[in-house]
C-alpha cells in the first residue's frame, strides 16, 4: 500500500480503536478526566454519551490502560444479552466461578463473593459497558441490583456506561428510572474542534512513523481544513477521509494531500455531502493588504474556529 511511500511502519488511520493513537482533544479529555475523578472518588454508576464515530471505544480502552493496575477491571463490549447473560459474561470476565449449570442466583452470590474477597484486599473492581444503547431495557434490572452490592463504606462494583444518544432515551424509560437516579456523574462526548483536526492528522501519522526522518506535515492546510469541513469534526469521518486521501496521492506519486484529494476522497464516502462549490477550494492566493499574509480568496471558515491562513 502507501506505507512505504510515506516512511510509515503502521496505517494511521485505521477505524480500529488503538489506544496508541489516542489523542486528547478537548471532548476526548473532559471525558476521561472526568471518569477518573468519579472512579477514583468511588462512584458507582458513571455515563458518558457520544454520538456516533467520536471515539467512544478508545475513550474506554484509554479509561482501562490508566487505570491498569490501580483497578481489576473487566469489559463488556456487546451487551445485548440476557440478564443471566450478561451477569454468566460479568463473572466469565472477572474469573469468577460458577457452578454448572448457572442459575441465577448462584451467578449473584459468585458475584457478591468475589468482589468481597476482591474489597477485603483493598482491591477496587471496575466493569466498562460499551454499546451501553443496546442493553435490553429487561437486563437493566441485572445492573440495577449489580449496583446494590456495597458495604457500610464503599461500593463492591463500579460501572461505566459508554452508548450513543440513544442511551439517554433508554434511561428515561418510567420502568427503569431507578437506574437512571443511581448515575452519579455523565459526561457528553462531541465531535473534534475544527482547530484540532490538523494537529490531529500530524499526532496519527508521528505515531505511525517509520522513523524521526518521516514527514508528517502531508497534509496541506487547506486539506486539513477540508477534512475538517466534511467530517464535522467526527473522528472516524476523518480517519476514512485521511486514509483515502494518502491513497489517491500515493496513485499519483506525490508527498502532499491537496484540496482535491479530500474532495475526491468526501465523494467517495457514504454519509458526507459536500456542503461547498468544490471549485471554491481552488481558488488563488492573494495578499492580504493588512498583513501582508497569503490568503485564499474567499478563504473557507473552520467549523466553530477562526479564519486559518495557508502556509
Amino acid at each position: 500500500m502507501y506505507l512505504g511511500h510515506f516512511s510509515l511502519r503502521e496505517a494511521p488511520f485505521s477505524i480500529t480503536p488503538d489506544t496508541d493513537f489516542y489523542y486528547p482533544h478537548e471532548g476526548a479529555q473532559a471525558s476521561l478526566n472526568m471518569l477518573l475523578v468519579a472512579l477514583r472518588s468511588g462512584e458507582g454508576f458513571v455515563k458518558v454519551v457520544g454520538e456516533l464515530g467520536c471515539g467512544k471505544t478508545v475513550l474506554c480502552r484509554q479509561l482501562l490502560k490508566v487505570l491498569q493496575g490501580e483497578f481489576v477491571t473487566a469489559y463488556i463490549p456487546n451487551p445485548d444479552m440476557g440478564p443471566d447473560d450478561l451477569l454468566m459474561a460479568l463473572c466469565a470476565e472477572l474469573n469468577f466461578e460458577v457452578v454448572q449449570p448457572p442459575q441465577r442466583h448462584q451467578m449473584l452470590g459468585a458475584l457478591r463473593d468475589g468482589l468481597l474477597a476482591h474489597a477485603e484486599q483493598g482491591r477496587k473492581v471496575l466493569v466498562c459497558i460499551d454499546e451501553a444503547q443496546a442493553i435490553p431495557v429487561r437486563t437493566v434490572e441485572s445492573l440495577r441490583l449489580l449496583s446494590n452490592l456495597e458495604t457500610e463504606k464503599r461500593k463492591l462494583l463500579q460501572l461505566v456506561l459508554l452508548g450513543q444518544p440513544d442511551l439517554d432515551d433508554k434511561l428515561a424509560r418510567p420502568e427503569i428510572r431507578q437506574l437512571l437516579q443511581r448515575i452519579t456523574f455523565s459526561e457528553y462526548l462531541g465531535p473534534m474542534h475544527a482547530k484540532r483536526v490538523a494537529t490531529y492528522l500530524e499526532h496519527r501519522l508521528a505515531t505511525a512513523a517509520l522513523n524521526g526522518n518521516t514527514d508528517i506535515q502531508l497534509f496541506t492546510p487547506r486539506a486539513a481544513m477540508a477534512i475538517a469541513h466534511y467530517s464535522a469534526g467526527v473522528p472516524r469521518l476523518i480517519n476514512i477521509l485521511a486514509h483515502k486521501c494518502l491513497m489517491l496521492a500515493y496513485g499519483e506519486d506525490r508527498q502532499r494531500v491537496s484540496v482535491a484529494h479530500v474532495h475526491l476522497a468526501a465523494r467517495d464516502t457514504p454519509g458526507i455531502k459536500a456542503r461547498r462549490p468544490w471549485w471554491l477550494w481552488l481558488r488563488p492566493l492573494r495578499r492580504s493588504p493588512v498583513h501582508g499574509a497569503w490568503r485564499e480568496t474567499d478563504a473557507f471558515q473552520p467549523l466553530g474556529g477562526a479564519r486559518e491562513d495557508p502556509p
